[in-house]
């Protein structure tokens, strides 16, 4: 007998080992996005070297402009589409993943040619729109790929850090290959894609939706508590492209070296790191409201600092602040949603909202873009933006739960009189 079963037994072991060493559906995710934002961080990474640098700020913010209205047009129309195909299309999460990445490549190797040239702002920021576009393919992915609802925010939060120290991590060699040229970095940008494609073909087909999201479905995410939350993560999108092109073009005007532009950017990414890292912690003693709540405050206040301490330093520490809250802020806006919708459909929804916020990102972004803001000037306004928002928010807040309360009170008044009616029909009767 032990001779028969021992050959079973090590099949078993066997099995077991090479199970272990199966990559799970969201370890092969996370990989995917680690690719993908390393190699948006060698293209951000490029832009400092690049045409961006070497020509006159008028002749930049013309172009700019009209590249984030052109770029703003495509999102508004297809925004809506985005999540309905996903979710009903077999493996259409995944193929949104995988033809984001396989463009992204192509488009790196075009701007290669490019650097120096016109088409290289309509080739940049249609990397930045099929990376927004990758964005909405990856969080509609997420539910998918978790056993569980309960595992969507602890996942949401690897994948935050994921971006955080890729964004770091590929700025390293970005920086070293921009001193050979813009165009080196581009090139192992498009390397990197390439590597993001072939890893995106690993990732699962996730399960379709047949049917359109019902009455219910909607109410629920027109809920106070969602649309309140919605309205401050907005916020946070938004200032985060204001204070992008605030610095971009603060860089560009006073003549300060390229690489500053990719120490504001790894600042931000630490930040991300920080914010998802700290986040989760904070939700095992505080709301997820208190703590978005806590990142308006957070940018007010780190919008402030800047005005007394001049200098880039200031300014890399201000983005890595508004990093950190945009991150924090990301994770309870989403776990706010999962908690609070948990019948509609997370991946009509994730993307719908994801694609607001990207349309409110380019707004913020255009009006660096368009007036010429001086530093101190912006910061005023974030710090009087994010301010505002916190108040609105926290009011916001009371309002509705005093509404809920009453309106609890209510429904149980109601039942009371109900059940004496019933009591005083009985002794009638």
């Amino acid at each position: 007998m032990a001779g028969v079963e021992a050959p079973s037994g090590r099949r078993a072991a066997r099995s077991s080992r090479s199970s272990t060493t199966v990559p799970a559906p969201f370890t092969r995710l996370a990989r995917t996005h680690a690719l993908s934002t390393a190699g948006d961080t060698l293209v951000a990474t490029a832009l400092a070297g690049s045409l961006f640098f070497s020509i006159s700020p008028d002749a930049a913010r013309t172009r700019v402009a009209l590249y984030l209205l052109l770029t703003m047009a495509p999102f508004a129309v297809v925004a809506p589409l985005i999540g309905p195909w996903m979710d009903r299309a077999v493996g259409g999460r995944r193929s949104m993943v995988v033809l984001s990445a396989v463009l992204r490549a192509v488009v790196c190797v075009l701007m290669v040619d490019d650097v120096d040239g016109l088409l290289l702002f309509p080739e940049a920021f249609a990397v930045l729109v099929l990376g927004k576009a990758y964005q909405v393919a990856r969080v509609s992915l997420v539910p998918g790929l978790v056993r569980d609802e309960t595992q969507l925010v602890e996942a949401n939060s690897k994948l935050t850090l994921i971006s955080g120290l890729m964004g770091f991590v590929a700025a390293i060699p970005g920086v070293a290959l921009l001193q050979l040229g813009s165009e080196w970095v581009l090139g192992l940008a498009a390397v990197v894609f390439v590597a993001t494609t072939l890893a995106a073909y690993r990732i699962p087909r996730t399960r379709v939706a047949p049917e359109a999201p019902g009455p219910e479905e909607r109410a629920e995410l027109r809920g106070a508590g969602i649309l309140l939350a919605a309205s401050a993560m907005a916020v946070l999108r938004g200032l985060v492209g204001f204070l992008v092109f605030l610095l971009a073009f603060a860089l560009r005007s006073e003549g300060a070296p390229a690489w500053w532009f990719a120490v504001i950017v790894g600042a931000s990414a630490v930040g991300a790191v920080v914010g998802a890292a700290v986040a989760p912690r904070l939700r095992r003693s505080i709301t997820e409201e208190r703590i978005l709540l806590a990142s308006l405050v957070a940018v007010a206040a780190a919008a402030v600092f800047p005005l007394w301490v001049a200098g880039w330093l200031s300014a890399a520490l201000l983005a890595g602040a508004v990093g950190l809250a945009a991150s924090a802020g990301k994770l309870c806006f989403d776990s706010i949603v999962q908690r609070d919708a948990p019948d509609a459909n997370q991946g009509r929804s994730f993307a719908r909202f994801e694609a607001r916020f990207q349309i409110v990102w380019v707004i913020g972004a255009f009006v660096p873009v368009v007036l010429p803001i001086p530093l101190g000037l912006g910061y005023v306004c974030i710090a009087a933006i994010a301010g505002a928002a916190a108040f609105l928010y926290a009011t916001g807040r009371r309002i509705s739960t005093a509404r809920l309360t009453a309106k609890m009170a209510e429904s149980k008044a109601q039942a009371s009189r109900r059940l004496a009616a019933r009591a005083a029909r009985r002794q009638a009767g």
